[in-house]
C-alpha cells in the first residue's frame, strides 16, 4: 500500500489490475485511515481514470455479498447522492412505478447520510418491506418484481473505508463506485450523478464491466435526477455506444416546476409525496419529475422506444390506478388502511 500511495502522490495512475489489488487491500482492512485519506484526496484532485474505477468496482463486487439472480432485464435506479437539494426520494418513487409496470427492479440504497430521507427510511415509512437477506431479496424480485438491497448489509467490507470518508467530509471516488456495485448485477441502470463531468468515465467503466444500457443524469439545477426545473445533462451508454445530450420539461409537454415544491424536511413528508404520486393525487411538479425519471427507467429497461414513449406509458400507469394497486399489494395493511 505504501508503494502504491507513493506512486499516486507522485502523479502516476494505477492500471486496472493495480487498482483492483489496492481496493482489495482496502476492503480487507489492509490500509490505514491516513493512507486511505491521502490516496482519496490526491485522486479527487487529479481525477480518477476509467482503468482505476474499473479495478475498484471489480474489487468491490468481489468483496460484496451477492444476490443469487441472473436476469439481464433487472434495472437499478441508485444514484450517487450528495446533491444536497433535500428533495423527496424521487428514485424510490420511480422504482415503485417501474415495478408496477412489470419492470424488475433491484433498488440499491441506504439510510439517510447527507439527505433528509434515505431510500431505506422512506420505504419503511411507506410500509414496504426491506429485504434483509439475499434469499429474501431474490424471492421478492421473483414474486413482487422489486427488491430493496440495503447497502451496508451487502457491502460489509466498506466499513474499512468509513472512518477515512467521514474524516475527509467531501465526495470521493466511493460516491461513484456505489451505484456501479449492484449486488444483483443489474446491467441496466438509471444513475443520478451529482456532477456530469464524471458521466462519460462512469459510462465507459460500466461498459467494461458488462452493462448493457445505462443513463447518467445531472440536472443543471444541481439535482442528481432528470430535473423538472430546466435542462438535464444525460450521458447514455447503450451496447458500448456512448452519447451525450440534453433534455428539458418542454420536450415532453411539461411545464417547468419549482424545486421548492418537491423539497422535504423529514422522511414522513417524502413518503406522503410518494403516496400522492402513486395515487394520482400529487402536485404537478412531483408528478412530472417522477414521470420523467420513470420514463427513463422504462427506456433503459428496453420497454420504451424513446423517452417520449416512456412518458406516455408512465402517465397511463398512474392514471389507470396500476401504481396504486401495486403499492397496495406490497405495503403493510396498516399503511393501506391509513391512506385509503
Amino acid at each position: 500500500m505504501k508503494q502504491t500511495l507513493s506512486r499516486v502522490v507522485a502523479g502516476e495512475s494505477m492500471s486496472e489490475q493495480e487498482a483492483f489489488e489496492t481496493m482489495n487491500t482496502i476492503m480487507n482492512g489492509g490500509a490505514t485511515t491516513g493512507q486511505l485519506m491521502s490516496m482519496l484526496s490526491v485522486m479527487s484532485y487529479r481525477g480518477e481514470t476509467v482503468e482505476e474505477m474499473t479495478g475498484f468496482v471489480r474489487a468491490m463486487r468481489e468483496n460484496m455479498t451477492k444476490m443469487d439472480v441472473d436476469d439481464a432485464s433487472i434495472v437499478d435506479t441508485c444514484g450517487t447522492g450528495g446533491d444536497g437539494a433535500s428533495t423527496f426520494n424521487i428514485s424510490t418513487a420511480v422504482s415503485l412505478v417501474l415495478a408496477s409496470m412489470g419492470v424488475k427492479v433491484a433498488k440499491h440504497g441506504n439510510r439517510k447520510v447527507s439527505s433528509k430521507s434515505g431510500s431505506a427510511d422512506v420505504l419503511e415509512s411507506l410500509g414496504v418491506p426491506i429485504d434483509t437477506t439475499p434469499e429474501q431479496g431474490a424471492k421478492a424480485l421473483e414474486e413482487k418484481g422489486m427488491t430493496f438491497m440495503f447497502a451496508p448489509l451487502y457491502h460489509q467490507a466498506m466499513k474499512h473505508a468509513g472512518p477515512a470518508r467521514q474524516e475527509l467530509g467531501f465526495r470521493t471516488v466511493f460516491n461513484l463506485l456505489g451505484p456501479m456495485s449492484n449486488p444483483a448485477n443489474a446491467r441496466r441502470q438509471l444513475i443520478g450523478i451529482y456532477d456530469t463531468a464524471y458521466a462519460e468515465k462512469m459510462a465507459e467503466t460500466l461498459y467494461k464491466l458488462g452493462s448493457e444500457h445505462v443513463l447518467l443524469a445531472t440536472g443543471r439545477d444541481g439535482l442528481d435526477e432528470i430535473t423538472i426545473t430546466g435542462e438535464t445533462d444525460l450521458v447514455e451508454m447503450k451496447s458500448g455506444n456512448i452519447r451525450r445530450f440534453t433534455v428539458k420539461p418542454e420536450d415532453f409537454g411539461m411545464a417547468r416546476g419549482n424545486i421548492e415544491d418537491i423539497q422535504i424536511t423529514e422522511t414522513e413528508e417524502s413518503a406522503a409525496i410518494i403516496k400522492d404520486v402513486l395515487y394520482n393525487r400529487a402536485g404537478e411538479t412531483a408528478a412530472s419529475i417522477v414521470t420523467l425519471n420513470a420514463a427513463a427507467g422504462l427506456y433503459v429497461a428496453g420497454r420504451a422506444e424513446t423517452l417520449e414513449d416512456g412518458v406516455m406509458q408512465v402517465r397511463e400507469a398512474i392514471q389507470s390506478g396500476r401504481t396504486k394497486e401495486y403499492y397496495e399489494s406490497i405495503a403493510s395493511e396498516r399503511e393501506n388502511r391509513q391512506y385509503a
